[in-house]
């Protein structure tokens, strides 16, 4: 055990002793920080007080300066940090002496004062009355720069968010964001709705999934991959414009834009075609951009991206052909293999909708604003409609943004006997060891031969949305508490301690 903890549980000791409860059950909290500001900072002149304006405010302690019978705070709570000023002729001997004796950095209190401004012309509370809170037991990270050690902030996110404000802001906007989607989709006449997270049979993409055991039935589930066959489901029971946002699980790898549990927000409406989906999308993304920021525009890195309507529209064949020379649609088999292998890239599965992914990949990130990326082969689009002009494509279209995927929307494949040749051809990947080919899902063909209407549906990430309009260039910053690779907890403290010994 440190030093630091040990002094902190024998302050905790002292104060019990004292009849003192370090951890108190409630505080009435008047005002938050930036409530505080608002109201006061263009009120007051430097040197300037209000004392008949008596207020509480709670918070916890980030750093102290003591100036013998006084010293001065900065308390932050989830709205930023504002400063406060103890003196001992205010609160009283007692109460100051146990303010320095007990009460320090990381503590959580309660105060009661009033505002003025320092003579330097910052906001100040000038303390009248101090509870403690709560007494920490840790150390705080190194008071100005907080953690450094990346996978150290995504493992305890809870210190993260103590020593780097700006994390708690953009929990606030992904907070917000999420708000705004639904009450943009609200105003359209949609419902949300829920649907199960454990399936007997994962579909509505291609993606390996996680597997558990139930064991009341003694039989296998999976984690859903994605929320489409259910919400297709209540389609054809007759909802017409249906939505859930929930969380979707896919047993792949981790990168930057990348982690196995994430959230979208997926949507279908009856009677409308993806020309409608594309028109609904960049105006629900628009409109969330804009009520965050005021504007459409978002500083991505040192891009500028623009959400506004409309967004660019682009075939994906004639996007390959035109930076690859390659047809994705009359090529063969053997002329799109040579070109990757030429990339050193090996395709272990031997059918054309493989190497057409692996083509685009190779292009993806030459789409930099809003782009709907149209009209993609009916082999890399199992539940889409055929083109109604080319029946060799799907009307399907992604939106990509800064190379990156954020939405994917069909017009609903709703013909049963056509729905069964793709799950069939996905059976035959299956065999052939793709690990992410969709199952044969029997009921819901059962569900489309009672008749599904002309649908277009939507799938949005929106931790990926959420990456533009916080400007952080990882999922992992956008996602509160992101996969980490186990660590026994004595490593994780070593590593703690080693950063410590840094600062």
């Amino acid at each position: 055990m440190s030093e630091v903890k040990k002094q902190r549980l024998q302050m905790i000791k002292e104060l019990k002793e004292q009849g003192i409860n370090p951890y108190p059950y409630k505080f009435e909290k008047d005002f938050k920080a930036q409530e505080i500001k608002n109201k006061y900072s263009s009120k007051l002149e430097s040197g300037q007080l209000l004392e008949d304006e008596v207020f509480s405010f709670a918070g916890r302690i980030m750093t102290i300066r003591s100036h013998g019978k006084s010293a001065f705070m900065h308390i932050k709570d989830d709205t930023g940090r504002i400063q406060a000023y103890i003196r001992k002729d205010k609160i009283g001997e007692d109460a100051f002496n146990i303010f320095k004796k007990y009460i320090g950095s990381g503590d959580w209190v309660g105060i009661k004062g009033f505002p003025f401004k320092t003579k330097t012309g910052e906001l100040t509370i000038l303390v009248l009355e101090i509870q403690l809170l709560t007494k920490t037991i840790r150390q705080m990270p190194e008071k100005w720069h907080g953690l450094k050690d990346k996978e150290i902030r995504y493992r305890q996110r809870y210190v993260d968010m103590i020593s780097n404000d700006n994390v708690i802001e953009v929990f606030k906007t992904r907070s917000l964001a999420i708000r705004y989607m639904r009450e943009y989709l609200t105003e359209q006449g949609f419902y949300e709705v829920e649907t199960p997270i454990l399936e007997n049979i994962m579909g509505g993409a291609n993606a390996r999934p996680f597997i558990t055991h139930l064991n009341v039935y003694d039989q296998p589930m999976y984690l859903r991959i994605a929320t489409e066959l259910h919400l297709k489901r209540l389609v054809v029971g007759g909802m017409e414009k249906v939505y859930e946002i929930g969380r979707i699980f896919r047993n792949e790898g981790i990168d930057y834009k990348h982690n196995p549990e994430f959230t979208t927000i997926e949507l279908y409406q009856a009677y409308a075609d993806y020309n409608d989906i594309m028109e609904l999308t960049e105006n629900l993304l628009a409109y969330v951009t804009e009520k965050i920021h005021g504007t459409t525009k978002v500083n991505y890195g040192e891009l500028e991206i623009d959400f506004k309507p409309p967004f660019k529209r682009v075939d994906m064949r004639e996007f390959i052909k035109g930076h690859l020379e390659i047809d994705i649609l009359e090529d063969s088999m053997e002329t799109m293999d040579q070109y990757l292998k030429k990339q050193g890239i090996e395709v272990p599965i031997k059918e054309r909708g493989k190497y057409i992914d692996e083509l685009w990949d190779l292009v993806e990130d030459k789409i930099i604003q809003p782009t709907f990326v149209m009209n993609h082969p009916v082999e890399i689009s199992p539940l889409a409609k055929r083109h109604r002009e080319d029946p060799r494509l799907s009307e399907r279209f992604e939106l990509i943004v800064n190379g990156s995927e954020l939405a994917n929307a069909f017009s609903e494949l709703n013909d049963a006997e056509d729905q069964m040749s793709r799950f069939k051809a996905q059976a035959e990947l299956k065999d052939l060891g793709d690990d992410e080919a969709q199952l044969m899902d029997m009921d819901f063909l059962r569900a489309l031969e009672y008749g599904m209407p002309p649908t277009g549906g939507l799938g949005i990430g929106i931790d990926r949305f959420c990456m533009f309009l916080t400007n952080t260039q990882t999922i992992k910053d956008i996602i509160a508490f992101p996969l980490s690779k186990p660590m026994k907890f004595e490593e994780e403290e070593k590593m703690m301690d080693e950063e410590q010994d840094q600062d």
